[in-house]
C-alpha cells in the first residue's frame, strides 16, 4: 500500500453537465472555491477544466488564468493540475465521414497546451488515448503527443499521463524509452469509460503490471465504480482520484453537494483501510514537484 496516499480531486471536467447536478462549479470563482474546499477536505491536487459561465466547456486562457490566480493567492496550499484534454474530439459528418461534423473540437496540439506554457502549473494532464467516445472519436496521435510533450517539458511542468487502456500505456512507455518523457513518470489510469478499460480489480492489476517499475501512478473509476476502484488502487499501492468530473453521487441516489463531500468520503475510506492521506507538501516531495511562476505575457 502507498502511504501517504495522494488524493486528486477532478473539479468539474468537460462532460458533467449542470443539468445532471446543480452542484457543478462552472465559473472561475466557483471552480476555485470548490478546489479550495476539496483541499480543506483532504485533496492535495486539484485537476482543473474550465467552463463558460453558462456551463459550456471552455478553452479560454482567461478562464484558466482566473482560476489559477485565485488558487495561487489563497491561504491554502494546493497543487494545480490543468487539463490538456479539450481539442481532441472528431465527429464525422453524416454526409461525408472524412469531413468534421458538429461537435468536432480537433485542433493543433500547440493550441491545446498554450495555457500550460503561459501559466506553468505544477502538473498538467497528457491524454494518450485514441478511442471511441459516444458518436465521436478521441484522437491523440503520436506526432501530436510529441509536440505537446515537448512544450510541457519546456514549461517545466510535470505531465500526468492519462491512460484508458493497455495500448495507451504501450505508447507512453515508448515515449519514455525514446526520451520524450522524463522518469519516473506519473500515470493516471482511467477505468470505466465506455469502450475503454473496464473498472474491475483484474483490469487495474493488469494495467499496473505494464507500468515502468519506478513510476508513480494513480487510478480512478467512473460513476458508481469511483469508490470501489479507489479502494482497489490503494490496495495495489497507487494513489487515488475523485471528483464531480468522474462521479456526481456520494452514494446510490444521493448527489454529492460538492467536491469536498467526495474527497471527504475518499479520506474516510483510506483511513479505515489503514492508510494516511498526503498533504500538498508531502505530495511535492513524493512526485518531485517544483513550484513555478507564470511566464511574463
Amino acid at each position: 500500500m502507498t502511504n501517504p496516499t495522494i488524493i486528486t480531486c477532478a473539479i468539474t471536467g468537460n462532460m458533467t453537465s449542470v443539468d445532471s447536478t446543480p452542484y457543478l462549479p462552472v465559473t472561475p470563482e466557483q471552480i476555485a472555491n470548490s478546489s479550495l474546499e476539496a483541499v480543506r477536505a483532504g485533496a492535495a491536487i486539484v485537476h482543473i477544466h474550465v467552463r463558460h459561465p453558462d456551463g459550456r466547456p471552455s478553452m479560454e486562457l482567461q478562464h484558466y488564468r482566473e482560476v489559477v490566480e485565485r488558487l495561487r493567492s489563497a491561504e491554502e496550499d494546493v497543487i494545480i493540475n490543468l487539463t490538456t484534454g479539450p481539442g481532441q474530439r472528431f465527429v464525422p459528418s453524416e454526409d461525408d465521414p472524412s469531413v468534421a461534423g458538429p461537435g468536432t473540437t480537433l485542433m493543433a496540439p500547440e493550441r491545446r497546451v498554450e495555457h500550460i506554457a503561459a501559466l506553468r502549473p505544477e502538473i498538467c494532464s497528457l491524454d494518450f488515448n485514441t478511442m471511441y467516445s459516444g458518436n465521436s472519436v478521441v484522437i491523440n496521435t503520436p506526432g501530436n503527443l510529441a509536440v505537446m510533450a515537448a512544450i510541457i517539458r519546456d514549461a517545466g511542468v510535470r505531465p500526468e499521463l492519462e491512460v484508458f487502456d493497455s495500448g495507451d500505456i504501450q505508447l507512453a512507455n515508448e515515449f519514455i524509452r525514446n526520451g520524450r518523457l522524463d522518469t519516473p513518470a506519473l500515470f493516471q489510469i482511467v477505468l470505466g469509460v465506455r469502450y475503454g478499460a473496464i473498472a474491475t480489480p483484474e483490469t487495474m492489476a493488469y494495467l499496473t503490471s505494464l507500468l515502468p517499475a519506478s513510476s508513480h501512478w494513480a487510478a480512478f473509476g467512473i460513476g458508481r465504480m469511483e469508490f470501489p476502484m479507489l479502494a482497489q488502487a490503494w490496495l495495489l499501492g497507487g494513489h487515488v482520484r475523485v471528483g464531480l468530473e468522474d462521479n456526481i453521487y456520494l452514494e446510490k441516489g444521493v448527489l454529492a453537494k460538492g467536491n469536498a463531500e467526495l474527497v471527504g468520503k475518499a479520506v474516510r475510506i483510506i483511513k479505515e483501510l489503514g492508510g494516511v492521506v498526503a498533504t500538498p507538501a508531502e505530495t511535492r516531495k513524493i512526485l518531485g514537484l517544483k513550484r513555478q511562476l507564470p511566464r511574463a505575457a
